[in-house]
């Protein structure tokens, strides 16, 4: 059901040579981005008429409109399972608790006396959020995607999921995003949602649309053509991650439970066929143990043969066997995985030790799934090994910074000889001219 990586008995390659040794998906997003161009374009040109026509093309429905009705938000609200709301609201308040405390304040540094640099931290004005809708509903990427923007203080807030079809006749909340999307939005106050998936969605956002104002950034999780779409568009907004199929490593030895390891793996797999689960442990009869569980948990569990067999039998997907632990570490340093689990003895001091991952669950009571909902973490993590680079979704993505420099006419003579002197190195006279027009021509210290 998994393949084995035997990586015990050799000394591992540094760098990029270990991470060609790992197993990953194949994710092209270069590919994608030709396909996607002339979608992005369309809705450039065409704006909300194409955004109907390709609803149509992609999602099966027939739409009159891209934008949500209100009422559609406060009825998807009203008739959400009661069970359902009392997880989301506690998934939000989890999530305000951790990313409140991300705020980021006001510094003013004197640099001498009379000159001073502040940082000061502005959000962004308009931000697009994508919720996927395609396997399955996301309701969860709602909270990840809202919530920080909102403690960042972002003044307006735009979301768009794809529209689903009818799931009956007379289903009138056919041709709209899936209501539990709608019941979290109006939970958490976003009244503008846009009922568009895919390219086209980000297009909406990057060029805006007779319906849309265009957005200064779009974020959230989506598949490869909203991956390439966030491509095309880097440069004219600001994204998060062009995010790829999601990914679960776990660094287990002798003390883990074979059971526990096996259900998280299969947890992840269950997102898509190509979603990547991988062990890596010092322990041969812990891998034994786990490929044994995987059976019957897999035939127990949904979503088995279009989803989690393709997913735990692909070449993104593998148990690693090292030699120990320090060369368990190296392997998921080079790995640099979206989700990473240590379940090992003195797992938090292992965990101390991880440079590259988007999350980090210690110990075997903190599952990924706990962070995919209510650990209060966030779920929008950097994912084919972007982890080595990238940080997860956070209050610090919807903020700018920007540098006041303030100084007197004393503490700009006191450096500007230094500052014409630079200038004149770099061949750039006119800089240091700039200095000598506010001192007649002669600068203090030259």
């Amino acid at each position: 059901m998994i393949s084995r990586i035997d990586l015990r008995g050799n000394a591992l390659p540094e760098g990029g040579a270990l991470r060609d040794l790992l197993p990953r998906a194949e994710f092209d997003v270069e590919a994608a981005l030709e396909k996607v161009r002339p979608i992005c374009e369309d809705v450039h040109h065409r704006g909300t008429a194409a955004l109907i026509e390709y609803a149509e093309k992609f999602d099966g429905v027939t739409l009159e409109r891209i934008r949500v009705p209100a009422e559609a938000l406060d009825e998807a609200l009203e008739k959400l399972d009661p069970q359902v709301k009392a997880a989301l609201e506690e998934s939000i308040r989890r999530a305000r608790t951790v990313h409140r405390a991300q705020r980021r304040s006001e510094h003013t540094t004197q640099v001498v006396p009379g000159g001073t640099v502040t940082e000061k931290w502005v959000p962004v004005e308009r931000v697009g959020l994508y919720a996927p809708g395609g396997r399955s509903v996301y309701p969860s990427s709602v909270v990840m995607n809202v919530v920080p923007a909102q403690e960042a203080g972002v003044e307006s807030i735009a979301l768009a999921s794809p529209p689903q079809k009818p799931r009956f006749e007379g289903d009138t909340a056919g041709g709209l995003p899936h209501p539990t999307i709608l019941a979290a939005c109006a939970l958490l106050g976003v009244d503008e949602v846009y009922a568009a998936g895919g390219a086209q969605a980000v297009a909406m956002f990057a060029y805006g649309t007779e319906e849309c104002a265009p957005a200064n950034m779009v974020t959230g999780p989506g598949n490869i053509w909203v991956a390439a779409a966030k491509r095309y568009f880097t440069g004219r907004i600001g994204i998060d991650t062009e995010a790829g199929p999601t990914e679960i490593a776990v660094l287990a030895d002798e003390t883990a439970d074979p059971a526990h390891v096996a259900a998280d793996l299969i947890s992840q797999a269950e997102h898509d066929p190509m979603a990547a689960a991988v062990l890596v442990t010092d322990c041969a009869a812990l891998a034994d143990a786990v490929e044994r569980e995987l059976e019957p948990q897999v035939a127990a569990t949904k979503h088995v043969e279009d989803r989690i067999k393709p997913a735990l039998a692909g070449r993104q997907s593998a148990i690693v066997l090292v030699d120990g632990l320090e060369q368990g570490l190296k392997v998921v340093d080079a790995y640099g995985a979206e989700h990473l689990e240590i379940q090992t003895a003195d797992a938090a001091a292992v965990a101390g030790r991880v440079r590259n991952a988007g999350a980090i669950f210690v110990g075997p009571w903190s599952p990924v799934s706990l962070g995919d909902y209510c650990a209060g973490s966030n779920h929008v993590l950097p994912t084919g090994g972007c982890a080595c680079h990238s940080s997860g979704l956070s209050v610090q993505s919807f903020l700018k910074g920007i540098h006041i420099v303030d100084y007197s006419r004393d503490a700009l003579a006191e450096v500007a000889h230094h500052v014409v002197t630079l200038a004149e190195a770099e061949d750039l006279p006119a800089h240091g001219a700039a200095l000598k027009a506010r001192f007649g021509w002669k600068v203090p210290g030259q």
